[in-house]
């Protein structure tokens, strides 16, 4: 992938991540992509074709043959290769910024968030106490960004899962700072020491014997 560099968290899992604009201005749009984008209002519409393009780049990159493959939705919204079960992938998008993911055999979630103003409310909901304290001592930008590394672990671990925000991502366990874990059989890691912008990739254990069609 060059010029965009993808990431192995575990055997068969990687992601990547980078600015929207980057990605449409280097990479090409596939024909299905920028068909279905046409349904949306154009800022989403950039997000969409951005991580679709970065997704297609890394399955071009570690499963030659599958950058051209049928991408669909389910109904809780979570992407999936519908001609290819055994690859699971994932998708996200913030503030101009999108990042995919891959699992070979297993299923895969990540999460990436732009840091903006945080509500008293949605602290407490995402927070234990101990945690929404240490969050309130720190300066204002600090404080998002340390809130949006915990809530895209919180939200990759629901995405691994495929169920998304009704999975209730604000009861994963993640303190402030944590750089990975487990949650449901579900493990994640959080590269503060190699993402600009806080995001998290969440996986499985493999599926097994069961194999791409």
């Amino acid at each position: 992938m060059k010029g965009f560099p993808h990431h192995g968290v575990a055997p068969g899992v990687h992601y990547a991540a980078a600015p929207c604009a980057r990605i449409l201005r280097t990479l090409p749009a596939h024909p299905a992509d920028r068909a279905a984008a046409r349904a949306l209002e154009p800022g989403r519409a950039v997000e969409f074709v951005a991580a679709r393009s970065l997704l297609r780049a890394l399955l071009a990159a570690l499963a030659p043959g599958l950058s051209g493959a049928v991408i669909a939705a389910r109904d809780s919204g979570r992407p999936h290769l519908p001609e290819h079960s055994g690859t699971g992938v994932s998708l996200s998008h913030s503030g101009g910024w999108a990042a995919a993911a891959v699992g070979l055999g297993r299923e895969v979630g990540v999460d990436i968030e732009v840091p903006g103003p945080l509500s008293p409310r949605l602290v407490r909901r995402c927070c234990g106490d101990e945690d929404a304290a240490r969050l309130s001592a720190l300066p204002r930008r600090e404080q998002e960004t340390a809130f949006a590394w915990l809530w895209t672990a919180q939200e990759a671990c629901v995405k691994a899962l495929g169920t998304g925000l009704a999975g209730a991502p604000w009861t994963v366990p993640v303190t402030v700072g944590q750089r990975s874990g487990t949650w449901r059989g579900v493990r994640w890691q959080a590269p503060y020491d190699t993402s600009r912008i806080p995001l998290t990739c969440a996986y499985t254990a493999p599926y097994g014997p069961r194999k791409n069609p």
